[in-house]
C-alpha cells in the first residue's frame, strides 16, 4: 500500500551526534530542480557515479536545508546555512552517508514501494542474494 504524507511540513533529520537539519519534504519539484542544478548539468560525461551521486546530493541539500543546529565553522562559531557551507557540509563522509540514508533512500523506497512483489530470496530472481558457494568440481554419482 502506498501512504500518502499530506503534510508539506518541513521535518528535523538528525545526521551526526549533535547535528540536527531542518528539511523540506522531497517531492518531485525538489528532484527535479536539482537533476536541473547548474551543477549537476556541468558533471562531464565521463564522471564515475560517485562523482554524479555527489554533485545530485548537494544540488538536492542545498534546495532541501532549511535549518541545521550544531554546525559551526573553524572557529566553532554557529554557521548559517548558504550553498558554499552546505557544500562542505556534505564533503563530511558520515554526514554525505546520513543524508542520502535519513532523507534520499525514502524517496527510492517509495520507488520500490510500487512493485506488486519484492525479489524472491529462494527463486531464481536477479535481486536474490547468493548463499552458496560455487562446487569446485562435481559431485560423484551416487551408487
Amino acid at each position: 500500500m502506498l501512504r500518502l504524507d499530506l503534510s508539506n511540513e518541513p521535518r528535523w533529520y538528525e545526521l551526526a551526534p549533535g547535528v540536527r537539519v531542518q528539511l523540506r519534504p522531497l517531492t518531485t519539484a525538489l528532484m527535479v530542480g536539482a537533476r536541473g542544478d547548474p551543477a549537476v548539468e556541468a558533471v562531464p560525461a565521463e564522471a564515475s557515479d560517485e562523482e554524479r551521486a555527489l554533485a545530485f546530493a548537494k544540488a538536492l541539500a542545498r534546495r532541501a536545508v532549511l535549518a541545521w543546529e550544531g554546525v559551526g565553522d573553524g572557529e566553532g562559531n554557529a554557521l548559517e546555512p548558504s550553498p558554499e557551507a552546505i557544500d562542505a557540509f556534505l564533503d563530511l563522509w558520515p554526514v554525505f552517508e546520513a543524508f542520502q540514508a535519513v532523507y534520499v533512500s525514502k524517496g527510492l523506497l517509495l520507488e520500490q514501494e510500487k512493485n506488486a512483489s519484492a525479489l524472491s530470496p529462494s527463486g531464481s530472481s536477479a535481486g536474490a542474494p547468493t548463499t552458496v558457494e560455487p562446487a569446485f568440481r562435481s559431485a560423484r554419482t551416487a551408487r
